[in-house]
């Protein structure tokens, strides 16, 4: 079968013909690959920035994003059949028992850092015709999804930032209205943090570097999230312009911007850090006035990756509240699907909002 993979230590990316995979085990389900979403992470892979083969292999196979249709159920799964759509989760725990985290069905927490992550690190991904993994990592998605389901593992990112958010702001028991966030990026995540927000009831704004019209801030004002371009409006003129906010879902991996908005964020606010910077850029920072920002305020900074099952589940059920209260904006945010050949050129590809590589449209 054909899977799209990097080689190492060139990093080159190929399409490699692989042995098709089979069930080993009563617990597993072989899938089809339907679409793999392509995001920064895989840029940073080919970059040298991340990623590391299986052992003793030459190559990763890559995707982590992943839309599958179940082919064949292994004896012992149970609520999966053939036909049925599946998201797979990404990271695998850690094998040491000492690991508080991974012991107790949360590897998103790992702490020993040698969890294994498919197609990201030392495990392969679903960037191919087919893959086989164990049921308790695949979830059901509803056919209904099947445009938008491979946008559930980057939402997932979302969930788990508003399940942490929820979490730091029971801190708080007498603030019953969520009130204004800012999202920093209008990439596929921050567009996605922005609906899950907005759908917590949290009244948001987008603030990106492009001047508008774009493609980007067309996609978060239909869906009533206002757009603010970071070249025409400086981060002081952002605050006067807000008031100052709650929440700030950072989603660039651009650490200034990052630093820079906490004036905007209020007294008792959070900062939701989910970018991995990749830019290398210098930043300047006034050491004791971020400390006196966080310190005197009872500000809180987290930074989230990777997400649990619970995430996954919330991912999917958000999906279809999307689809329900802006009908084609998910849609949308599917810039173009591409035949796997071209994953090399889609990583690299300035425009647009999310690129896909399909194996059902493109297939030979």
């Amino acid at each position: 079968m054909k899977a799209v993979a990097v080689m190492f230590p060139s990093r080159e990316v190929r399409v490699l013909d692989v042995p098709e995979p089979r069930l080993h085990s009563p617990t597993q389900v072989k899938v089809r690959t339907l679409e793999v979403g392509v995001c920064g992470t895989d840029q940073d892979i080919l970059k040298g920035h991340h990623g590391a083969a299986p052992k003793g292999v030459d190559h990763l196979i890559l995707g982590h994003e992943c839309l599958g249709e179940v082919m064949e159920v292994g004896a012992h799964v149970q609520g999966l059949k053939p036909g049925d759509l599946v998201v797979p989760r990404v990271r695998r725990p850690c094998p040491h028992a000492h690991c508080p985290a991974c012991s107790h069905g949360h590897p998103d927490f790992c702490v020993t850092g040698d969890y294994t992550e498919r197609g990201i690190q030392g495990a392969h991904g679903f960037c191919a015709e087919h893959f086989v993994e164990d049921a308790a990592y695949l979830h059901k998605a509803d056919d209904s999804l099947r445009g938008v389901a491979v946008l559930a593992e980057p939402l997932t990112i979302a969930e788990k930032g508003l399940r942490e958010l929820s979490h730091i702001q029971s801190r708080l028991p007498w603030k019953l209205n969520p009130g204004k966030a800012l999202v920093l990026g209008a990439g596929p995540v921050a567009q996605l943090g922005a609906m899950a927000l907005m759908r917590a009831g949290f009244d948001v704004t987008v603030y990106s570097r492009s001047p508008k019209p774009n493609e980007k801030a067309a996609a978060s004002e239909a869906v009533g999230a206002p757009y603010i371009s970071s070249k025409e409006v400086t981060v002081e003129a952002l605050k006067k312009q807000l008031g100052g906010v709650g929440i700030i879902y950072e989603a660039t991996g651009a650490s200034k911007v990052a630093f820079d908005s906490l004036q905007v964020l209020e007294e008792n606010g959070v900062l939701i850090f989910t970018g991995v910077p990749g830019r290398e850029e210098p930043l300047e920072l006034q050491g004791d006035q971020v400390l006196g920002q966080l310190v005197l305020g009872n500000r809180v900074m987290f930074g989230t990756v990777n997400a649990s099952d619970s995430d996954f589940r919330e991912a999917l059920e958000d999906l279809a509240r999307f689809r329900a209260k802006w009908p084609g904006r998910l849609e949308a945010l599917i810039t173009q699907r591409h035949p796997p050949s071209e994953f090399a050129k889609v990583v690299e590809a300035k425009g647009g909002i999310k690129h896909v590589i399909s194996f059902q449209e493109h297939a030979r």
